[in-house]
């Protein structure tokens, strides 16, 4: 009776639209000519990160959208690059900065500012190019044994050149911008369609699981409210209805730079980026222990 009902309360109308599918595509068309002039700009050596330099997070950025040429074609379309599949199957978020990415770069040699940009755009290039006719709502196997839909994947992308463009621009002092609309294409397109579709073992963990269900519900000038649950550790997406816990307003840029760890949770919520109303609103930390970025 409780996966019946569970799977009825899965059914949620999916965010892909032929519309946000096109303006998917126009995004990161847009992003990645930007982020090719910044690292272009930029002095390769600094350091973008902790452990990457400036040359270094382009290289991971071009590798991840070289492997995405052969993820648009089919499942079992041979990889670009050798010994890369056992890491894709294994990658959890917590695992994926020790496993998955250092495997990649590992890998692709390349450190050339100028060739790793051209192996960016080419990459880019051959999957809109592959992709121009295809269903947006066709999935592709990601990470972990979950699942995301094409426009998913391109979602993805974007965010991929915005979240370490940002990085690297505030190394070397440069300007960079995240427009909230393609933020909301990050949230809509893959958070929200891979919670649809089928997580596999991406969030799975040591920790405690918290027993009972906790319904977030999330809204946004630039997107539709939407519910995510997490019930005793399965995670599934909902239309907002009266019971949710947890309410959530957000910025979607603010929202993407908080999930992945570039800006406080409290500096976000100080500046009204975020805001946590509702009547359980404590439920959201036992929610973001669980649902989690890299």
């Amino acid at each position: 009776m409780g996966t019946q009902f569970q799977a009825y309360r899965a059914i949620a109308a999916t965010r892909i639209t032929p519309d946000k599918w096109h303006a998917a595509r126009d995004a990161v068309k847009e992003v990645v000519d930007r982020f090719g002039a910044l690292v272009e700009l930029a002095d390769p050596q600094a350091m973008a990160t902790a452990e990457w330099t400036v040359v270094d997070t382009a290289a991971h950025v071009a590798s991840v959208a070289w492997l995405n040429t052969a993820a648009v074609v089919s499942d079992d379309t041979p990889l670009p690059m050798p010994g890369i599949r056992e890491h894709i199957a294994a990658a959890t978020v917590d695992t994926i900065h020790t496993g998955l990415n250092p495997a990649l770069l590992h890998v692709y040699t390349e450190r050339d500012p100028g060739m790793v940009v051209s192996k960016l755009r080419a990459s880019i290039d051959e999957i809109l190019r592959v992709t121009a006719t295809a269903d947006p709502t066709r999935t592709l196997s990601w990470l972990g044994g979950s699942c995301i839909p094409l426009a998913g994947l391109v979602a993805h992308l974007t965010n991929e050149l915005l979240l370490h463009g940002h990085d690297i621009a505030r190394a070397v002092d440069l300007p960079w911008r995240i427009p909230h609309e393609y933020a909301a294409q990050f949230f809509e397109l893959f958070l929200i369609e891979i919670a649809r579709n089928g997580l596999g073992h991406i969030l799975d963990d040591d920790r405690r699981v918290h027993q009972g269900r906790i319904a977030v519900e999330f809204r946004s000038a630039y997107t539709s409210p939407v519910t995510m649950v997490l019930d005793t550790g399965d995670v599934w997406i909902e239309e907002p209805s009266r019971d949710n816990d947890v309410r959530v307003y957000f910025k979607p840029a603010d929202l993407s730079l908080v999930l992945f760890h570039r800006v406080p949770r409290a500096k976000a919520a100080l500046s009204g980026a975020l805001r946590v109303w509702g009547r359980r609103p404590w439920l959201l930390a036992p929610f973001l222990r669980k649902v989690r970025m890299p």
